[in-house]
């Protein structure tokens, strides 16, 4: 799911301060760009943790008032099934079956079976 967030950028003494309403979360950075990188982390990590909990993404907030005439209001964009791809790398234990004989050949020679496995599951989704 693709959306586009406002978030409110305020200069603070030797950095950044990022509001983010639509979530009611906060994160700062050392430049603009910095900023925008971090909110879209804060976004991404916040939206999927509501996915995995069971919860609604809230939905974005068309217009936002500035706090003072130094604020930057502007937006930012988040895919959140590209996010959880790139970051949800918690494992999970697969139990499977495959014939003995072979079993036997892949220990002997080493083969790490998650690692296979994990990747011949990539290629067949072409991810």
């Amino acid at each position: 799911m693709k959306e586009v967030y406002p978030i409110i950028i305020s200069k603070e003494k030797d950095s950044y301060f990022v509001d983010i309403p639509d979530f009611g979360i906060a994160t700062q950075g050392d430049s603009i760009l910095n900023c925008i990188e971090m909110a879209r982390d804060a976004i991404g990590l916040t939206g999927i943790t509501l996915e995995d909990q069971g919860k609604e993404i809230s939905k974005a907030t068309i217009s936002i008032n500035k706090e003072t005439k130094e604020d930057i209001v502007t937006y930012v964009d988040i895919d959140f099934s590209e996010y959880r791809k790139r970051n949800d790398n918690k494992t999970v234990k697969k139990n499977c079956t495959i014939p003995n004989w072979l079993n036997k050949k892949a220990e002997e020679q080493g083969i790490n079976f998650s690692r296979t496995l994990t990747e011949a599951l990539m290629e067949k989704l072409g991810e």
